[in-house]
């Protein structure tokens, strides 16, 4: 980590990230205390409602940014999705009814869309050497893990000694110096793709997604990573009060765990990636989500401390290895120009599982209970798994057969598996993203 953080523009990113991210999660603790104090007893339909604002924020923006992402700077981009942050919880005092909570959920929400994407895609341009980058990847993973645990812990911290007014705008200052930060870094520029109009570049990412084997399986694990997470995001609260009979303290320490599992997995999955490959490592991330689930079943059955840090611990760490390996297939996956698209598409498609899994998981848990939503969610995360593994296969899945019309240029219909086709030729080689092929290869 510390060559890393010697590069200074990589330096000044990061830490935007973590102020971003620090920011973002009290900003949500601060329109969920919001939220109680307008809706009262009501105030956990308000919270399950702005969760699915949320999500439909990240899946309907991020394609969005993505497609103009090549043709507006992406460090204008970053810095100006940190200025409407830091706009939305300078209005928070003001907020007197529950639509207004909605609505700034909203735009907190489409603001992060829009910054997170565009950093992911920053990244491999900013450190080309892949041992950097993945060292990056783990970073930025521990980061998420960090906030999702300290955020709550440092609201409840500041509120014991700041009126909540002041919280607000100590967090507004956070996301300025992030936009300062972005503001002084060198990014560099993307090259305008040839995707033609705004519609084709809107779809160039899901069009990736459709070519590449790998793309395909990492979309399966997105379910993997949305049904564990789901356990713990959406019932936690309820395991610790109704099953193991803790209080709102040991609810924190029980998603403590999952955060220390996630960050224990961003720590050593660059390293087996580098010798056993990420096909292995997702996967195998895939197979320990899978037993987290199973475990969290046996919680529901024989309630205890002990089967719930297990089953937690397990339920970080198998979503972190899949997490922190799917930058190094998305970037492998395109080409330089397209990281915008692929990576923005990647977010959407990514938080469409947890727009599936979120609801699913609640409406189970309250009606039929924690066995029958875990057994739901462990089925799903296993057939998700089944269908990763045969989608990515374990020699040549970056080989994709395609076909050429008759007006492609001869010297690249040339080499080993030329076919002819019914309206030209088809053959197969590694994903490329250029002029014969502005979508990537649309197989056969």
């Amino acid at each position: 980590m510390g060559s890393l953080l010697r590069n200074a523009r990589y330096r000044n990113l990061f830490i935007a990230q973590v102020v971003a991210l620090l920011g973002t999660g009290v900003a949500t603790v601060a329109l969920g205390l919001l939220a109680y104090d307008l809706a009262g007893p009501r105030a956990s339909a308000v919270l399950g409602a702005a969760l699915a604002v949320k999500m439909a924020a990240y899946v309907l923006v991020a394609p969005l940014v993505g497609a103009v992402a090549d043709r507006v700077p992406r460090r204008r981009l970053m810095a100006g999705a940190d200025l409407v942050r830091a706009a939305v919880v300078l209005t928070l005092p003001w907020v007197t009814q529950v639509w207004q909570v909605f609505v700034l959920i909203a735009v907190l929400q489409a603001a992060s869309a829009t910054f997170t994407p565009v950093f992911q895609s920053v990244l491999p341009d900013l450190l080309p050497d892949e041992g950097d980058y993945a060292r990056a990847l783990s970073a930025s993973q521990v980061a998420m893990s960090a906030e999702a645990v300290l955020s709550p812990l440092l609201a409840a911290a500041a509120l014991l000694v700041l009126a909540p007014s002041a919280l607000f705008g100590w967090t507004s200052a956070g996301f300025l110096a992030s936009a300062a930060l972005v503001a002084a870094t060198a990014v560099p520029a993307v090259r305008r793709t040839a995707h033609g109009g705004f519609g084709a570049r809107l779809a160039v990412g899901m069009r990736l997604f459709r070519a590449t084997p790998q793309l395909r399986a990492l979309l399966a694990l997105n379910l993997v990573v949305a049904t564990a997470g789901a356990i713990s995001l959406v019932t936690t609260v309820n395991v610790v009060r109704d099953l193991l009979g803790g209080d709102d303290g040991d609810v924190g320490l029980l998603l403590a765990v999952t955060g220390a599992g996630a960050g224990a997995a961003a720590l050593c999955a660059p390293r087996l990636a580098r010798r056993a490959g990420d096909r292995v490592v997702m996967l195998a991330g895939a197979g320990i989500a899978v037993a987290g689930t199973l475990a969290a079943l046996g919680v529901a059955a024989a309630p205890s401390w002990p089967a719930a840090t297990v089953a937690w611990a397990l339920i970080g760490f198998g979503p972190g290895w899949i997490g922190v390996t799917t930058g190094r297939v998305l970037r492998r996956c395109c080409a330089p120009a397209q990281r915008p698209a692929l990576f923005a598409a990647q977010f959407s498609l990514s938080h469409a599982c947890w727009l599936l899994t979120y609801p699913l998981t609640g409406w189970l848990a309250a009606g039929a209970g924690f066995g029958a939503a875990w057994t739901t969610l462990a089925v799903l995360a296993a057939a998700a798994t089944l269908v990763a593994a045969r989608a990515w296969p374990a020699l040549g899945g970056d080989h994709v057969r395609h076909r050429h019309g008759p007006d492609t240029p001869d010297g690249h219909l040339s080499g080993p598996g030329l076919r002819p086709a019914a309206r030209g030729w088809t053959h197969a080689h590694a994903v490329v993203v250029d002029r014969e092929h502005p979508h990537g290869p649309v197989p056969v």
